[in-house]
């Protein structure tokens, strides 16, 4: 049975669901076009983007966003102009699924087809789409369930599991690693789920090598997606979440679908020093989710602040299988919040919002991560939000509130933030939008303290990118 053709999928629904409606084409490496602006003299380097590249097969959809095979986009920047290439991780799995044409593997939110004797025990498939780490040597695309892939910088082949020194097969490493910009140290972790669950925190050097790890105990099998540096202190936040575990280890459910919400647990605050990677408190306290934070660091007296996108419960996983569809129905809320605690006395001091904005995908500048940071940029969504994606990139000031936007044309759409920095200290911000209107993804480059201006420099990409997930940016 073939994949539907882009306008059958589309037909009825909004225009973002146009950028999944079939799977990505690989393309490159191949000279970028001009379509607006130039590129800035001082911009030379790399530009990584990894998602969800595939999200059906033989016509059938994968169960949730989660589940698509990984691709990665690669723009580099020389003082030739800008190449453009996109490549699919060749995890065993994709290969295997591509010789059978059919899924074969469990995933976050996948079962394996067949009777259900037959999946009980099946693989779970790594695959290798929601990030990117960018080490002097390699790229790693990143998937939390097991060992990262190694690609090369230039091409984008791939060069195989990456086990970073020490990670045995299939050891979780997340894909949200934190980098001190003043030391180069690089923080990880992966939480191990069994009859002991527990944070596996790694420490490595520049290179990607671990050097020193360590176990915090959980309270439950939970889900636990990114975590925060903030001074000299790693934060996990716990959300009250716990898995049926009979449904999932006999594939009656995905690991997605077993995922209880429980809110009379609370969310769980972990301090961890991240020198000698002990906890340092533990702090229970109202019940929320997030996914991802922006950023963290200890104010002058001592307070740890945290910036992160806090929903009010779990109907964001909801929505993230119903994504694939194109036509969500679930309705979720996220705004941009700030969690401020008092280790010493182990209580949390306040956790308000920093703006109503609607948002995801926040960052900071890679200069400021663990530090103060008087910007975070995200994804908005600017009314009408009823059916749309994300269609704003914002840049929010905690101090002031004040807030500056680029709101892309209607029916365009961008992906998170990536700040670049510049030596006048103003940096840019990158992006890929997709265009419903005209079926076509585009690179684009914007002032990252003038985003009102619009876009600076839009480069013309030859294929459609689905959305994707995170991206990095790696200078010459």
């Amino acid at each position: 049975m073939q994949a539907p053709a882009r306008d059958t999928f589309s037909q009825g629904k909004p225009l973002w669901s146009r950028a999944q409606a079939k799977p990505a084409v690989e393309f490159g490496p191949v000279a970028l076009p001009l379509l607006l602006g130039q590129i800035p003299d001082e911009l030379r380097g790399s530009f990584y983007r990894n998602g969800p590249g595939r999200l059906q097969r033989s016509g059938q959809l994968v169960d949730h966003w989660f589940d698509g095979d990984g691709g990665i986009l690669g723009v580099h920047f020389t003082d030739a102009g800008a190449t453009g290439i996109y490549r699919y991780v060749q995890t065993q799995y994709l290969q295997a699924e591509e010789s059978a044409d059919q899924y074969l593997y469990t995933g976050y939110g996948q079962l394996p087809p067949g009777p259900l004797w037959k999946r009980w025990g099946t693989e779970l498939k790594n695959a290798a789409n929601t990030s990117v780490l960018a080490l002097p040597d390699k790229l790693l695309a990143l998937w939390e369930g097991g060992n990262p892939h190694a690609l090369d910088l230039e091409t984008l082949e791939t060069q195989g599991l990456d086990n970073l020194g020490i990670l045995q097969t299939n050891q979780p490493y997340s894909a949200h690693p934190k980098q001190d910009p003043q030391t180069g140290d690089l923080f990880n972790f992966g939480v191990v789920s069994g009859a002991k669950s527990y944070i596996q925190i790694y420490r490595s050097n520049a290179s990607g090598q671990i050097q020193q790890q360590s176990q915090i105990p959980l309270p439950r099998i939970s889900l636990v997606h990114d975590f925060v540096l903030a001074g000299p202190y790693l934060i996990f936040l716990v959300p009250p979440l716990a898995l049926s575990v009979v449904p999932a280890l006999l594939s009656i459910q995905s690991f997605s679908d077993a995922l209880r919400w429980q809110p009379q647990h609370g969310t769980q605050i972990i301090v961890i020093d991240r020198h000698t990677l002990n906890e340092v408190s533990r702090i229970e306290t109202n019940p929320w989710f997030q996914w991802h934070f922006g950023n963290g660091y200890q104010a002058a007296d001592g307070t740890l602040i945290i910036d992160y996108v806090r929903y009010n419960n779990f109907d964001t996983n909801q929505w993230l299988k119903e994504f694939v569809t194109g036509s969500p129905m679930t309705q979720v809320s996220a705004k941009l919040s700030r969690l401020q605690i008092d280790i010493n006395a182990g209580k949390v001091l306040s956790n308000d919002p920093l703006s109503d904005l609607e948002c995801e995908f926040p960052t900071v500048a890679p200069h400021t991560v663990g530090q103060h940071h008087d910007s975070l940029f995200f994804c908005h969504k600017s009314p009408p939000k009823n059916d749309e994606y994300f269609n704003s990139i914002g840049r929010l000031s905690p101090n002031s509130g004040q807030v500056d936007q680029a709101i892309f044309t209607k029916g365009s759409y961008p992906t998170e933030p990536i700040y670049v920095p510049s030596s006048d200290g103003s940096g840019w911000i990158l992006t890929v939008v997709f265009n419903g209107n005209k079926d076509q993804s585009t690179v684009q480059i914007l002032q990252a303290d003038n985003l009102a201006a619009g876009p600076i420099c839009i480069l013309e990409l030859p294929e459609i990118i689905p959305f994707s997930f995170h991206g990095t940016w790696k200078s010459r």
